[in-house]
C-alpha cells in the first residue's frame, strides 16, 4: 500500500458546487452572489471588519486614561481574616508568606497587603508585602510585630 492506492472515505467525496450553468440547474444568472454589490463582482476583497463606511467599532467606542503598564497589583488580607483562619487552626501566630500561600490565602508570586476590616485579639508575628496604617495599629495594639517583606 502506498500514496498511489488511498481513496478518500465516502462521506467526503462530495461533488463542487457547480455554478453558471444555466437557469435549470438552480445555480445559474448570478451563480450564488445575489444580485448587485460589492460581494458579487470579481476581486472582492473584504476585510472581516469593514463596516462598508459606517465608523468602525473600534473608533466609535470611547477610550479614557491611561492604563499603567508597571502596576504592581497586591492581594489585600484583612486582619479579621487572618484571625479567623488562627482560631480555625489553619494558621499559627506566626505568620510568613508561605503560611498564607498554604493556607489559600494568597496565590504563589503574589504580593500581598495586610488591610485593617476587622479586629484581632491574638498576638501574631506576620510578614507581608505591604500594610495599611490601621492593619499596622491593629497588629501593634495587640502586641505583635509586623514585617515588611522587599520584594
Amino acid at each position: 500500500m502506498d500514496l498511489s492506492n488511498l481513496k478518500a472515505p465516502i462521506p467526503n467525496r462530495k461533488s463542487t458546487k457547480r455554478v453558471g450553468r444555466g437557469q435549470g440547474s438552480g445555480r445559474g444568472e448570478q451563480s450564488g452572489r445575489g444580485h448587485n454589490g460589492q460581494k458579487s463582482r470579481s476581486g472582492h476583497k473584504q476585510r472581516a471588519w469593514f463596516e462598508g463606511g459606517q465608523m468602525p467599532l473600534q473608533r466609535r467606542i470611547p477610550k479614557f486614561g491611561f492604563t499603567n503598564f508597571n502596576r504592581t497589583e497586591n492581594r489585600g488580607i484583612n486582619v479579621h481574616t487572618i484571625s479567623e483562619f488562627i482560631e480555625a487552626g489553619k494558621l499559627e501566630t506566626s505568620i510568613g508568606l508561605e503560611d498564607l500561600i498554604n493556607a489559600g490565602l494568597a496565590g504563589k508570586g503574589e504580593r500581598v497587603k495586610l488591610l485593617g476590616r476587622g479586629d484581632l485579639e491574638q498576638k501574631i508575628e506576620i510578614e507581608v508585602h505591604a500594610a495599611s496604617n490601621s492593619a499596622k495599629e491593629k497588629v501593634e495594639k495587640a502586641g505583635g510585630s509586623l514585617t515588611i517583606v522587599q520584594n
